[in-house]
């Protein structure tokens, strides 16, 4: 995808304003055709009925006056949509936009793809076997596997996005080693559930085989993070979320205040928002720009800020790195990552410079200026790093 002079000029203003939401997640469908563990949305009786693209595309114009400059689009699987081609181009010019996949549809979807900043393949471990029963669909661990290959290849921004669990808390140290070694970022989730049915959507009950029971184990993973993110690049998580998560394991305490509605908000299927998932919704997203300043929803935020239902890393990060100062902070620690990728991108822009005139014209979406992102999130991926990673260079697996 071109990065057009007149977007980057939007995102950098949007980035930069005080009082405004950086990060909104929607669940286009409750549909999936997986039947993960850690996930309940399958499970969940919602009605099947989704907004559609011309009024996603009404959704996403509001977003964007309110001041949203990344949109994560989620789901079930939000690549089942026939229209989500339709939804990732026009999404892809206003914002910096992250599909997410569980490797099923990727490959199948791929020219869609292109057009996205970044797209995020969930896999849980290295273990074909275990990743298969966690995820609930044999075949699940080679069509990620599959999926990440072949867009990397391709040179499409592909990272992996692990749910850590206590089912596979032990083979983080390996699974982030591996595909960091052959430049495929990872962002991480960290196993949570849902503690009431009336929300905005469903992600899933209590699962005792996921929940983490060796904190220590976890809070010694945490530490393990931060030192691999000094000798290594493709980590996407930050510090402060980071040490938030191993105070959290270690003490049961939060170190952070929600921002729910502030720094981020939800859509579901239906075209509704709440600040998170756990709550009612509250408006529909087109009202957005009506609303967003009114004294209802500073009462709301007043509600989430007291809230502490929840781990769920994406709200933690987006409330942890808060405002302006929040995403300077975000820049500057994934600084290493935006600069090696931007240098590869140099050198990679040569050598296609090169190549046939077909070369030439793969070229030409890698220019940055007048002729040029997204877990868990999740994390959730980091905008900042999805502003660079529009410029990776192909490397095969």
């Amino acid at each position: 995808m071109q990065l057009s002079s007149q977007k980057a000029l939007s995102l950098t203003r949007r980035f930069l304003s005080p009082a405004t939401p950086l990060h909104a997640q929607w669940f286009l469908t409750p549909r999936c055709n997986y039947r993960c563990r850690s996930c309940g949305v399958w499970r969940e009786k919602t009605k099947t009925s989704e907004v559609s693209a011309e009024e996603v595309k009404a959704g996403l114009a509001a977003l964007k006056k309110v001041g949203v400059a990344e949109v994560v689009l989620s789901g079930g699987n939000p690549l089942l949509r026939e229209d989500i081609d339709e939804i990732i181009a026009y999404s892809s010019r206003h914002f910096i936009t992250t599909v997410y996949d569980n490797g099923s549809m990727a490959v199948k979807k791929i020219d869609a793809l292109r057009n996205a900043d970044f797209v995020a393949i969930s896999l849980d471990t290295l273990d074909e076997k275990k990743n298969d029963y966690m995820r609930g669909v044999k075949g699940a661990w080679k069509n990620a596997m599959n999926a990440i290959e072949t867009l990397h290849r391709e040179g499409i921004n592909v990272g992996v996005a692990p749910t850590i669990s206590q089912l596979n808390l032990y083979g983080m140290k390996d699974f982030t080693r591996y595909f960091t070694n052959r430049g495929v970022p990872v962002w991480y989730a960290v196993y949570s559930h849902d503690d009431t049915d009336d929300s905005l959507f469903g992600i899933g009950k209590k699962n005792d085989e996921l929940e983490i029971v060796d904190k220590k184990a976890m809070a010694k993973l945490c530490d393990t993070l931060l030192s691999m993110k000094n000798e290594r690049k493709g980590i996407f998580i930050t510090d402060k979320t980071l040490e938030a998560l191993k105070q959290l394991f270690l003490t049961g305490k939060r170190t952070w205040k929600c921002r729910a509605l502030q720094n981020f908000l939800m859509v579901n299927h239906l075209g509704q928002v709440s600040g998170c998932h756990l709550y009612e919704p509250v408006a529909k997203v087109t009202e957005l720009p009506k609303v967003w300043n009114s004294q209802r929803f500073d009462a709301l935020r007043a509600k989430y800020s007291a809230c502490q239902r929840c781990t769920y890393v994406c709200y933690l990060f987006y409330s942890i790195h808060k405002g302006v100062y929040g995403n300077l902070e975000i820049l500057k620690d994934q600084f290493k990552n935006a600069g090696s990728i931007i240098a590869r991108t140099y050198e990679t822009r040569h050598a296609f410079a090169e190549n046939s005139m077909s070369g030439r014209d793969r070229e030409k979406t890698l220019l940055i200026g007048g002729s040029n992102a997204g877990g868990s999130m999740s994390s959730s991926p980091i905008m900042p790093c999805h502003l660079s990673l529009k410029y990776t260079a192909k490397k095969t697996l």
